[in-house]
């Protein structure tokens, strides 16, 4: 049987489905358990990759039907986030 740590086996895949925010989830079972939008396929990081190329918030519907604008803001707010704590700790 695999060991755990953490919430993951011991090669560092998650074992359990993990809610972030209203509006993502990572989930073993679901794109190899990276972060997606919730009820969808589409990772986070796509979406991400594609506001910072300058499409908008409220285009991302249009790319993917079953992101929200609302979603996209969520996903824009916790990496911002996760960024200024990454970075306010280092200075």
């Amino acid at each position: 049987m695999p060991q755990r740590r953490n919430g993951r086996l011991k090669n560092g895949r998650l074992k359990k489905r993990i809610e972030i925010g209203e509006h993502l989830v990572r989930d073993p079972e679901i794109y190899h358990g990276e972060l997606t939008f919730k009820g969808t396929r589409v990772p986070v990081s796509v979406v991400l990759a594609y506001l910072a190329k300058g499409i908008s918030v409220d285009e991302v519907p249009q790319h993917w039907p079953d992101v929200s604008p609302d979603a996209a803001k969520e996903a824009l707010m916790l990496a911002r986030e996760a960024m200024l704590e990454k970075y306010q700790k280092a200075a």
